[in-house]
């Protein structure tokens, strides 16, 4: 295990919270509303950030290699691992395709799960010229399976505060699987259909992302709390944390 707290190295322009950096591994927090990678949009998206941050802090010339190994939709942020060397990009993403890269999130939901705890499992499609996914039945040509399970930890005003870890990598997953059982998540422009509100911020948050490291093998467990602000902020910071002990 590398502990968090010998993890602090700084920070990333612009503001991009490093946790942890050696040879192989650059763990970040990802800001909410920057594209993972390049985009449609041209926005400044945080793989190019990152690689830019690395040629000044470390003064290389020509182009820096930075792997990207999971990703996270644009208005999600929190713990993001990446690749700083091909071997390490090689050796996580067989560790996400074994199923041993952990991702552990708490999301925000409209309403509440019938279920205070569960296992989902839907099959889902992807229309790439909307970039939306939707649930479908199973056997569907081009449906990929899609596994995740969720814990209730708090309710107030209509809205759950819970857990999730995933078992699997799905695009917008978490988005379309609570929104199956019948609970968008706060803030899912996309997803939300009338519960959501031109404005409100998507209230998903990368909570934990581990794996063994690609060249000591060791446990690596990155972690970041959402941020004080609604919708966050209508539960203590003691309950966030008591997630992360039971993601360890």
């Amino acid at each position: 295990m590398i502990p968090d707290e010998m993890t602090s190295h700084g920070h990333a322009e612009p503001n991009i919270p490093v946790l942890y950096e050696d040879n192989h591994v650059l763990a970040v927090v990802k800001p909410v509303n920057v594209p993972t990678q390049e985009d449609a949009s041209g926005d400044p998206d945080l793989l190019s950030l990152l690689k830019e941050d690395l040629k000044i802090r470390h003064n290389k010339p020509g182009n820096v290699f930075l792997g990207l190994v999971h990703r996270l939709d644009r208005p999600v942020g929190g713990a993001m691992i990446f690749a700083k060397t091909s071997k390490a990009a090689s050796r996580l993403s067989e560790s996400v395709r074994g199923r041993h890269f952990r991702k552990m999130y708490t999301a925000v939901l409209n309403g509440i799960p019938a279920a205070p705890q569960g296992r989902l499992t839907h099959y889902l499609l992807k229309d790439s010229r909307t970039n939306t996914v939707r649930a479908v039945r199973p056997g569907t040509a081009g449906a990929k399976e899609a596994i995740l399970e969720y814990r209730v930890l708090g309710q107030k005003d209509g809205l759950s505060l819970v857990q999730i870890k995933l078992h699997t990598g799905r695009s917008h997953q978490i988005r379309v699987q609570m929104q199956a059982i019948g609970c968008p998540l706060y803030g899912d422009q996309k997803y939300g259909g009338s519960l959501s509100r031109a404005g409100q911020q998507l209230a998903l948050w990368s909570l934990l992302a581990g794996a063994p490291h690609p060249i000591s093998k060791e446990d690596m467990s990155f972690h970041s709390l959402p941020p004080a602000q609604f919708p966050w902020s209508g539960w203590p910071v003691s309950l966030y944390e008591s997630m992360l002990k039971t993601l360890h």
